[in-house]
C-alpha cells in the first residue's frame, strides 16, 4: 500500500506570505499559529467544566435559586452548539484570522464581564455572549490549523498538540475551577480567561493573513435560523433530560422539535445556491467516519468525567481539588496518546489505524471501571489508574486524526464548515452523554435502592456508575464497528477483497 493511499487529502492553503515555504522565517509563522489556535481551544474547552466547580459559591454569592442557577452551564452551551455552523460561515466570509481576533477578544470581554457579575441575569447573558463568540473562535482556529500545516508530518504534530490540548483542557478546567474557588474565588473562573486570551491575541500577531472568501456575500438565512434553533433545542433537551427525565413531556417536546428543525436544515441545505454547511461534506466517507468516531468518543467520555468527579468525591471522600488532579492522569495520557503517537504516525499509516486502536482502548478503560464494587480495595492504584490511562490514550489517538480528516479535502470557501460540523459533533456528543448516562445511572440506582435488600445508599450509587459505564463500554464498541467500515482505506478493502476471489473455492460474484 502506497502513502499517498491512507494520507487524508491535503487542505488549500490560504496564505500567501513572503517567505519561501520551507524558510525558518515561514516555519517560525507556523508554529505561532500553532501556539495561538491551541490557546484559543484551550479557553473554549476549559470553560465548559470551569464554572462547574464554581457554580455552589457562585449561587450564594448571587443568589441564585436552584432552578435557576443551571443557566450558568445552559446559556453557554446553547449559545456555543447553536450557533457553530454560522460562525463557521463567520470565519469563511470574513477572513479565518480576522474571525478569530473577534472571536479571541469578544471571549475575553465577555469573560470578564461574567467575572464582574453583581447578579444572575448579568452572569446569564456574559456566559451566552461566550459561548457566541466561542461559535466564532473554535472553527477559525480549527480551519487556520488546517489550512497552515498541509505537509503530512508537520501536520500530524500540529494536530497532536491541539488535540492534547483539546483533550486536557476538561480534565483542567476541574482542576483549576476547584483552586481557584477554594483559594481565591469563583470570579476568577472567568477572569483567568482574560490573561489568556490576550497572550493568544499577541499570538495571533506573528499568523499570516489569510483572504476572505470570494462570493456574494449572501447568508443562507433559512438554513442559519433552522441550525441555530435545532441544535439549541436538541441541545436544551439533553441538558432538562437531567433534572427532568427523557419522559417529561418538556424534553421530549424539544427534542422532538429540533430533530425536525435539523431535518429541516438538511433538506434546506441540499437546495440552497450559498449552503451554510454543504450536504456533500457529510457524504465523505472519510469525513462521516471521523464526526460519528468523534461524537460517540465524547457521548461516552463525558459521562466518564462526570462520573469520575462523583465516585471519587461522594465514594471516595476526595475533595473537588483531588478529584480534579486525578484527572490529571487522564490529561497526561491524552497527551501522550496525541503527541508521541497518533502526532508521529500521521500520514505513516491510516486513520483508522489511530481511531480503531483508540475507541477500543477507551472501552477497556471503561470496563476496567465495571468491575467496581463498594467493596473494592486499592481502587485508585487497581482501577481508576488504569481507566484513566487507557481512556486518556484512546482519547489522543482519535482526537488528532478526526480532526485532520474533518478538514482534509476542503476548498478554501468550506473549511470553516467543516471545522464548526467537527466542534458541533463533540458539543452533541458532550451534552448527550452528559444527560443520557446520568438519567441511566440514575435509574439504575433507583432501581437497586428498590429491590436490594439492605441495599446502602453507596452500594446503590457504585451500582448506577457501573451499568452507566456498562453503557458507554458497548458505545465505544458500537462505535468502532461502525466507523472502522468508513475509515479504513479503500484500497485495502479492494485489496482483500480480489485476493478473497483469487482463492481456490472463492466464487467471483455475479
Amino acid at each position: 500500500m502506497n502513502a499517498r493511499d491512507i494520507e487524508p487529502p491535503r487542505a488549500e492553503p490560504a496564505f500567501e506570505t513572503c517567505d519561501k515555504p520551507g524558510g525558518s522565517a515561514s516555519a517560525r509563522r507556523r508554529w505561532w499559529t500553532l501556539l495561538a489556535v491551541s490557546a484559543a481551544q484551550l479557553l473554549v474547552v476549559l470553560d465548559g467544566t470551569i464554572v462547574n466547580i464554581s457554580l455552589p459559591s457562585a449561587q450564594s454569592a448571587l443568589g441564585m435559586s436552584d432552578a435557576s442557577r443551571q443557566w450558568a452551564i445552559t446559556a453557554y452551551a446553547l449559545a456555543f452548539g447553536g450557533l457553530l455552523l454560522i460562525g463557521g460561515r463567520v470565519s469563511d466570509a470574513l477572513g479565518h484570522r480576522r474571525t478569530f481576533l473577534i472571536g479571541l477578544v469578544g471571549f475575553a470581554a465577555s469573560s470578564a464581564l461574567g467575572g464582574a457579575a453583581v447578579n444572575p441575569e448579568m452572569l446569564f447573558g456574559a456566559r451566552a455572549l461566550q459561548g457566541v463568540f466561542a461559535a466564532a473562535l473554535a472553527p477559525a482556529g480549527l480551519s487556520l490549523l488546517s489550512t497552515t500545516f498541509t505537509e503530512p508530518r508537520e501536520r500530524g504534530r500540529a494536530f497532536g498538540v491541539f488535540a492534547s490540548v483539546g483533550a486536557a483542557g476538561s480534565a483542567l478546567g476541574l482542576v483549576a475551577g476547584g483552586l481557584l474557588t477554594e483559594y481565591a474565588s469563583w470570579r476568577w473562573c472567568l477572569f483567568i480567561n482574560v490573561p489568556l486570551a490576550l497572550i493568544a491575541v499577541l499570538g495571533t500577531t506573528l499568523v499570516p493573513s489569510d483572504r476572505p472568501t470570494r462570493g456574494d456575500g449572501r447568508l443562507d438565512v433559512a438554513g442559519a435560523l433552522l441550525s441555530a434553533t435545532g441544535f439549541s433545542a436538541v441541545v436544551y433537551a439533553f441538558n432538562q433530560a437531567e433534572p427532568l427525565g427523557w419522559g417529561s413531556l418538556k424534553v421530549l417536546t424539544m427534542l422532538a422539535s429540533g430533530v425536525l428543525l435539523l431535518t429541516a436544515f438538511a433538506a434546506v441545505e441540499v437546495h440552497a445556491p450559498r449552503p451554510l454547511l454543504p450536504m456533500r461534506l457529510l457524504m465523505h466517507r472519510l469525513r462521516a467516519g471521523a464526526l460519528i468516531a468523534i461524537t460517540l468518543m465524547f457521548v461516552a467520555m463525558f459521562g466518564f468525567y462526570l462520573f469520575m468527579s462523583y465516585y471519587t468525591q461522594t465514594i471516595l471522600g476526595y475533595s473537588p481539588v483531588q478529584a480534579g488532579l486525578a484527572l490529571i492522569i487522564n490529561a497526561l495520557a491524552a497527551l501522550v496518546g496525541s503527541t508521541l503517537v497518533a502526532g508521529k504516525l500521521h500520514g505513516r499509516v491510516a486513520p483508522a489505524m489511530l481511531i480503531l486502536p483508540g475507541l477500543i482502548s477507551a472501552a477497556a478503560g471503561m470496563l476496567i471501571l465495571t468491575r467496581l464494587t463498594p467493596q473494592s480495595t486499592h481502587v485508585l492504584p487497581v482501577h481508576l489508574t488504569p481507566a484513566l490511562v487507557l481512556t486518556g490514550l484512546g482519547l489522543g489517538c482519535i482526537m488528532p486524526p478526526t480532526a485532520s480528516l474533518a478538514t482534509a479535502d476542503m476548498h478554501q470557501h468550506e473549511i470553516g464548515a467543516a471545522s464548526a460540523a467537527y466542534n458541533a459533533s463533540q458539543q452533541l456528543g458532550a451534552a448527550l452523554g452528559t444527560a443520557l448516562l446520568n438519567t441511566i445511572a440514575a435509574s439504575a440506582t433507583a432501581s437497586y435502592l428498590a429491590s436490594a435488600r439492605y441495599a446502602t445508599p453507596s452500594a446503590a450509587s457504585v451500582h448506577g456508575y457501573t451499568t452507566a459505564l456498562t453503557v458507554a463500554f458497548g458505545i465505544l464498541l458500537a462505535a468502532a464497528c461502525i466507523t472502522a467500515p468508513l475509515t479504513m482505506p479503500r484500497t485495502a478493502r479492494q485489496n482483500r477483497t480480489q485476493e478473497n476471489q483469487h482463492r481456490p473455492g472463492t466464487r467471483r460474484p455475479q
